[in-house]
């Protein structure tokens, strides 16, 4: 009961073709493999980018935290006077 037979899915692609018309359904289409090449380029790329990261040489040095910051904002007003 709850699934379309053939009849209702080319009723649907007959609509769908009277709307938007074959070229426009097509262009879709193209733009859509398109998209999907480039989601999967990227995926590529992403895996590479992430050992070259990991490659990658790392700053060394600290960062400070906002305690630090307080510190350092203690040491300049004390050195100001």
């Amino acid at each position: 009961m709850g699934s379309f037979s053939i009849w209702h899915w080319m009723v649907v692609l007959l609509v769908v073709l009277l709307l938007f018309g074959g070229g426009k359904v097509s262009s879709l289409m193209g733009d859509f493999a398109k998209g999907i090449k480039s989601f999967k380029k990227n995926m590529a790329e992403g895996d590479e980018d992430v050992s070259m990261e990991a490659n990658a040489e790392k700053p060394t040095g600290t960062i400070a935290g906002p305690a630090g910051q307080a510190n350092a904002a203690k040491r300049e007003h004390t050195a100001a006077h």
